[in-house]
């Protein structure tokens, strides 16, 4: 029913999205500790119709906007961050070729993404550069190693970024996921994301076809071009911001119903002593200021889209110190709150059976790949000389 629902009237999918949630959070931390690849994740997404959440409805998909998308990636970190972060890393690959490719590579994957329930993965990755692409007649063939291969293996639609010998900028391609020759060689035993297969595949000659190299746009050195950078790290800071709720509602249900008070309290309830009531209060105060930065920032990013191909760097550069300053606070509030919900709840709460643990464990795991340090050198670096982040994979 549910099921027949989603595909039925997927412009529900904030309700969609906040079933799948519960669903996920019974079965969390089961599957946190056992690991491995998320192909039971990623059906149930399938299932329920949320995999063309953000392709335009001209093209068969639900055409949601990217506040309705950020809340979605939010809903479903909340319950399973290894879910959210592959959700928030396909809803971004999903318009790919609407920010990096030509026209007909737009149309092209956003039917194919809406008609088949495609899932999208990548290990785009710009800092490793082992992977060689080079031209062979009318295509090209791959070799080597890539990684941090985000729901790769899981993924219908792989996209993979490559070096070139001669060229000064990384080549992006999309390749189905039964092309021969790639293997993932299945290391991915982190701490956190356990649930994400965030490791290397190896390429042993591996064709791909000249359309499937992305671009160029239309207009390749217009700030459309580089504005999905900027989406994707406000994708992320949802996924921060949806760990860090899920562990704040977790701690809140555990204080109240299982937490004894201190024995020097005086007060009958752990919700009635005084310092546990402070530490509540500023917590909440630190994740409503987290969500309202992000939902500035989130407004911010659906203007810049709609401009499209007439955005300004101007204004591509506005929006970038916004999603930057709504990135830096939500990781200092997260990593605030996963670690200090213990001292709310007490020593009990760090039975493994709990698996509170994990909130810390997923949101620890991906903050490190962009150190909040410098996005806030970004910031201060707008505030006083005025000038705007470099464009990049990271702003």
């Amino acid at each position: 029913m549910t099921t027949l629902l989603a595909r039925q009237n997927l412009k529900d999918y904030g309700a969609i999205a906040s079933a799948l949630s519960k669903e996920l959070a019974a079965t969390a931390v089961e599957r946190d500790r056992r690991g491995g690849a998320p192909f039971e994740e990623v059906r149930r997404i399938r299932e329920m119709g949320l995999m063309p959440l953000v392709v335009p409805s001209r093209f068969g998909g639900s055409g949601a906007t990217w506040q309705g998308a950020f809340k979605v990636v939010q809903e479903l970190a909340k319950a399973d961050g290894s879910t959210g972060q592959l959700y928030a890393n396909h809803v971004t690959l999903s318009v790919a070729a609407e920010v990096a490719g030509t026209p007909a590579q737009a149309e092209y994957y956003y039917r194919a993404t809406a008609k088949h329930h495609l899932f999208w993965g990548n290990a785009i990755n710009t800092r490793d550069t082992r992977l060689k692409i080079e031209p062979e007649g009318q295509h090209f063939r791959v070799n080597g190693v890539k990684s941090f291969g985000t729901g790769v293996v899981a993924a219908d639609l792989r996209v993979f970024s490559a070096v070139q010998d001669g060229v000064p900028y990384p080549i992006t391609f999309v390749i189905p996921s039964d092309r021969d020759g790639l293997t993932y060689n299945n290391d991915w035993d982190n701490m956190g994301q356990r649930r994400t297969a965030s490791g290397s595949f190896t390429f042993n000659n591996v064709l791909v076809h000249q359309d499937e190299v992305l671009g160029p746009p239309p207009s390749p050195e217009g700030a459309f071009a580089t504005l999905l950078f900027v989406i994707v790290q406000l994708t992320k800071t949802h996924v921060y911001l949806g760990i860090t709720e899920g562990a704040f509602e977790a701690a809140k249900e555990y204080t109240t119903t299982v937490t004894r008070p201190w024995i020097h309290s005086g007060v009958e309830r752990a919700s009635q002593d005084p310092y546990i009531l402070r530490h509540y209060g500023e917590l909440w105060i630190q994740l409503q200021a987290a969500k309202g930065l992000a939902e500035k920032a989130a407004q911010q990013v659906q203007a810049a889209w709609d401009k499209g191909n007439e955005l300004s760097h101007q204004e591509r550069g506005e929006v970038a110190i916004a999603v930057s300053a709504a990135k830096a606070f939500a990781t200092k509030t997260g990593l605030d709150i996963t670690n200090r919900m213990f001292e709310v709840m007490g020593a009990r709460a760090t039975s493994a059976h709990h698996g509170f643990d994990r909130y810390w464990r997923d949101l620890r795991t991906f903050t490190l790949h962009d150190p909040v340090d410098y996005k806030l050198h970004t910031v201060g670096n707008w505030v006083l000389n005025n000038e705007f982040p470099l464009v990049s994979q990271y702003s």
